[in-house]
């Protein structure tokens, strides 16, 4: 579920659910509104806590998706780095393993965003071209020393660090707000906005009103779907610590 779908499925929602009360308030007699006034307050309410509760708990979901994402993308941008310093103090004979790295970042930026959009693909658990490439140029290094031996030792686990925090940002990008999670807090904002048209008098400051307060919890909701959804959307995350310019090779 897009952020976008979010805010309009809630905005309109609750614009229907103010439209509810408001006619529910001329169909029924006004003994009968008043003798359910305090039942349906205290109603709305216990409905309001619960909707500030789920709330608070999507927000730490969809902050926790976030966050979770974002670190691993700096530690992609960071292990690359590492693994190029290693591969420049084993000597020359890498030279070929830090082109492929050059190449291998950028491609494997899109993929992740590519893979990450669409939610599933079938060459999510493969390695890329480029970047079997750069495993073989690494393995196939002959260490003459013990301190290349320990150089190779060292970059071949960091590169497979690597190829595993990949696969984690896929396996990590689940919907980080369950769609009945949704649904249901929708339906007591719904609810709740009924409960406020019920007993208010009709009148344009009512209707600017029901308007802002509806806009603004649509907002809020918008603002949370898109924070679970850290590649794309108005928050998505940087490839600033992935895309990082590595030295040029002399």
């Amino acid at each position: 579920m897009s952020s976008t779908v979010a805010f309009l499925a809630s905005f309109i929602s609750i614009l229907i659910g103010a439209a509810m009360g408001m006619v529910l308030k001329r169909a029924l007699p006004e003994h009968v509104l008043e003798g359910s006034r305090e039942v349906v307050r205290l109603g709305a309410g216990f409905l309001a806590t619960l909707a500030a509760l789920v709330i608070g708990l999507m927000i730490a979901s969809a902050k926790n998706t976030y966050d979770s994402q974002n670190t691993n993308i700096r530690q992609l941008g960071t292990n690359a780095v590492l693994v190029d310093r290693m591969l420049t103090k084993y000597g020359p004979q890498a030279r070929e393993a830090r082109t492929l790295l050059r190449e291998t970042i950028p491609s494997a930026a899109a993929r992740i965003r590519q893979e990450s959009n669409a939610g599933t693909g079938g060459s999510t658990f493969l390695i890329g071209g480029t970047g079997e490439r750069l495993y073989d140029a690494i393995e196939g290094l002959k260490p003459a020393n013990a301190e290349q031996t320990s150089l190779k030792s060292r970059i071949t686990e960091i590169t497979t660090d690597m190829g595993r925090t990949r696969l984690l940002i896929f396996t990590q990008n689940e919907n980080a707000i369950p769609v009945p999670f949704f649904v249901v807090l929708v339906f007591w904002l719904v609810m709740i906005f009924a409960s406020f048209s019920l007993f208010a008098e009709p009148g344009g400051l009512v209707i600017v009103s029901t308007l802002l307060f509806a806009l603004s919890v649509s907002s809020a909701l918008f603002l949370i779907v898109d924070l679970g959804h850290p590649f794309e959307g108005l928050m998505q995350i940087s490839n600033h610590h992935l895309l990082m310019e590595l030295p040029k090779i002399e």
